[in-house]
């Protein structure tokens, strides 16, 4: 029988009452729970050989098909701003509403540093830029932009011996941005400048990737990237056998009152055998037709504990 699984955010974001049908069902599905955070979450539908996560590998693949040949690392594009402390990183690769041209005004001027350093820079995406790297390469651990957006860039940048060089190459790189007066053609467009880089998601594409689920509906590159090295069809279409990405969802509203409804009365109905519902804090439920029968259980009133 046909099932589902839906992504979500987590349910901090998914505040307010839950209609008296929602909170039944939930109080009579199975729940579990699985660790927190979007890397996780995605593991979960996931498995990759070896067992790592190279983002910039498999996003490589989509946006240019070669990321067998070599490591690769992000670059994206990145808009920092100074303040009495330091700086922060404010936005970074597609809030910085980047198009083609960007890229081709600015790229000229980072490759000669990025071609020295060994590491050549390209971007066949307008808000994905990547470093091409041997594939024995040392490097040191990088921080994923959502984890510093808004804090002090010292923070997140690399440590260690290995991170020195790495810092002293973003430094370069911002000075050559900042000087570029393609940045203040954007400034005087009131367009955020595009003056620094972030470095993460590094890695060589995986042997293998596997997954459960036939179908993917999402416009989320990493999963659209996940879906194609596990061959399955990244798709807008009928959410059966379906890993369905409502990770974008803010309002309660939108999913008690026109997502889950049909998809549970496709339970109802024996159209839909088994819903699973992944919240990105690691909150997990299973509805299934039979749990109609655990009438002692009371509805919950809402979404987060």
């Amino acid at each position: 029988m046909a099932s589902a699984t839906l992504l979500l955010p987590a349910r901090s974001r998914l505040t307010g009452a839950l209609p008296v049908a929602i909170g039944q069902a939930l109080a009579r599905a199975d729940a579990g729970h699985g660790e927190a955070g979007e890397r996780a979450q995605l593991r979960r539908h996931f498995q990759l050989v070896p067992d790592h996560w190279p983002v910039a590998a498999l996003t490589r693949s989509l946006d240019a098909g070669d990321a067998a040949l070599s490591s690769w690392l992000r670059a994206d594009p990145a808009y920092i701003v100074p303040d009495i402390n330091g700086a922060r990183l404010m936005a970074y690769g597609e809030a910085l509403a980047l198009a083609e041209e960007d890229a081709r005004q600015l790229l000229p001027a980072l490759q000669p540093l990025f071609g020295d350093f060994g590491c050549p820079i390209d971007a066949p995406h307008p808000w994905r830029w990547y470093l091409r790297l041997p594939k024995d390469a040392r490097l040191p651990e990088f921080a994923e932009p959502e984890t510093a957006l808004g804090d002090d860039l010292a923070d997140h940048l690399p440590e260690g011996d290995v991170g020195r060089r790495w810092r002293a190459l973003l430094t370069e790189a911002q000075v050559i941005l900042h000087q570029h007066p393609w940045n203040a053609q954007r400034v005087a467009q009131g367009k955020p400048a595009i003056n620094s880089l972030w470095f993460w998601g590094a890695g060589a594409a995986p042997g293998s990737v596997r997954t459960s689920h036939r179908q993917v509906k999402s416009h989320d590159p990493l999963l659209q990237a996940l879906s194609k090295a596990a061959g399955v069809e990244s798709r807008d279409g009928d959410a059966v056998d379906a890993l369905v990405d409502l990770r974008h969802l803010r309002s309660l509203q939108t999913l008690v009152g026109e997502v889950l409804p049909p998809l549970l009365d496709e339970i109802r109905s024996r159209q839909l055998g088994t819903l699973d519902l992944d919240f990105e804090d690691g909150a997990l439920y299973t509805l299934r037709r039979g749990q109609r029968w655990r009438l002692w259980r009371r509805p919950l009133p809402v979404l987060a504990a």
